[in-house]
């Protein structure tokens, strides 16, 4: 049974390992294998102990007591038209995935971001990322592409967007699982 629920600072170690180890098995062949060499849990225990001080909305979805994804959200970081709010993050445990927890945290960040009274979410997601294909069946429409820097190497990432989170929100249950 999955839970999910609001993170706490208590979260930031958990956080941390999904973090670095979705980045290991997304991310393996798309940037650069020394920067995933590089990726380090401890460090960041404490980026993630200050960013959940901070208003933004995370959640982790938990499986019995061991946290298996997170997902985070809040106001749009670089402005973009008709845009008021991101999806900052959201990463899975390589083995959970597929199973309707990406659109369990993506809902409860996009709820989450209604009630703060923004009306549209926007995400960043690497161009070959499969995480790609879950955005489109989640109904997100291609808004434009900006080239990115990992690791020295230039990659291109897509902005892909919900314009209308209310309505999003009223149809969710009508989406396919991750």
């Amino acid at each position: 049974m999955v839970s999910i629920r609001l993170a706490e600072v208590r979260d930031a170690a958990a956080i941390a390992h999904v973090h670095v180890q979705s980045w290991l098995t997304t991310y393996n062949g798309l940037v650069p294998e020394e920067y995933l060499a590089s990726l380090n849990e401890a460090e960041r225990v404490p980026l993630w102990q200050e960013r959940l001080t901070r208003d933004i909305s995370v959640f982790v979805a938990e499986i019995g007591s061991k946290i298996v994804g997170f997902a985070g959200g809040g106001p749009i970081r670089e402005p973009l038209a008709a845009y008021d709010a991101e999806l900052y993050t959201i990463y899975l445990l390589e083995e959970v995935q597929g199973r309707g927890i990406g659109k369990d945290l993506l809902s409860a960040v996009a709820e989450a971001l209604v009630r703060k009274d923004h009306t549209s979410m926007l995400v960043w997601v690497l161009e070959q990322n499969p995480a790609v294909r879950f955005y489109e069946k989640t109904g997100a429409e291609h808004l434009m592409s900006k080239q990115i820097e990992i690791g020295g190497v230039s990659l291109s990432e897509l902005g892909l967007g919900w314009p209308d989170l209310r309505r999003w929100i009223s149809s969710t249950n009508a989406l396919p699982t991750d």
